[in-house]
Formats: structure tokens, C-alpha cells, sequence
């Protein structure tokens, strides 16, 4: 069920969050590559962004995300620095998918390593968002696993629509 802290839970439906984390970049690799370059510059729905912007989108908040939870462990009861992400994507068109796909895939190997190496007391430190209240670390990694089902959704949309020929 979804929630406010996050809205990505549908997508996770009870799965482990590092399974997930961990898997992403194989799926995402695997479907860009079965789409070609022509396919991910298709949006995924009418009015939102094409795969390409997805990717670099996935990229950068690898980057945020990363940070935040490297701040959560560092840091007693860290304040979350929110980001626009329409903000973030404006210079996105310029700079392509297959950079980011492979920043993004390099980025969340470190990153789920370093998970890897955490203590459950670290997984459980509390944090603040302003926009999505008191949360844990744990709590933090099962939103960024939802989110990269939602965006592996979006792929696999367009995806099935290539394979049923439109």
C-alpha cells in the first residue's frame, strides 16, 4: 500500500529492498539494450519524459540518494535536503542515456556494497524529510527500490508496445 513516505511501495509489494537495489541496473541494462536507441528516446506516456531522461534522471538520484543515506549513517537524526527533479532534468535532452545508464549502473554497485557493510543499528538511524516526515535508513532504501520498479515499468511499457508493434 502506498504512503506518503512512500508512494513507490506498490511497486515493491513486500520484496527485499537490496534484492531489488541490487538487480535494477541488470534490468534496466537489459532493456535498454533490447530497445535500441531509437526506442529510448519514445516516452513511456504521452506528455512525460523519454527513457533517455528516465536514465539520467535514475542517475542523478543515485547520486542524491546515496548521499542522503551516507549522511543518515554519519550524522544523529539527519535532516533530508530535498531536490526538484524538474529542476535537475532541464540539461538531461543534451546529455544521453548510455552516460548515465553507465554512471547510474557504477554509482549503485558502490552503493549497494556499501549497504552491504551496514549494521542493523545504522539501517534503523532515524531521519527527517521535509516533505515525507521522520523516517529510517531501512525505511529510505524500500522507497528508492519502489521507485526504480516504477521506472523499470515505465521501460517494460514501452517495451511491450515494441514487441506488440506499435
Amino acid at each position: 500500500m502506498a504512503t506518503a513516505f512512500n508512494p513507490y511501495a506498490q511497486y515493491l509489494a513486500g520484496r527485499d529492498a537490496l534484492e531489488v537495489l541490487g538487480e535494477t541496473p541488470v534490468r534496466l541494462q537489459s532493456l535498454a539494450e533490447t530497445l535500441g536507441p531509437a526506442r529510448m528516446n519514445e516516452s513511456y506516456a504521452p506528455g512525460k519524459w523519454s527513457l533517455n531522461i528516465v536514465v539520467c534522471h535514475l542517475a542523478d538520484c543515485e547520486l542524491a540518494f546515496g548521499y542522503r543515506w551516507r549522511q543518515v549513517v554519519a550524522q544523529t537524526h539527519h535532516v533530508i535536503q530535498p531536490f526538484d527533479q524538474e529542476a535537475w532534468s532541464t540539461h538531461y535532452a543534451e546529455l544521453g542515456g548510455r552516460a548515465a545508464l553507465a554512471a547510474f549502473c557504477a554509482n549503485r554497485a558502490w552503493n549497494v556494497n556499501w549497504i552491504k557493510s551496514l549494521t542493523p543499528a545504522e539501517l534503523a538511524k532515524p531521519a527527517s524529510h521535509p516533505e515525507r516526515g521522520e523516517l529510517t535508513l531501512h525505511m529510505l532504501l524500500q522507497l528508492t527500490a519502489g521507485h526504480d520498479l516504477n521506472h523499470l515499468a515505465q521501460f517494460e511499457r514501452v517495451a511491450a508496445a515494441a514487441k506488440a508493434g506499435h
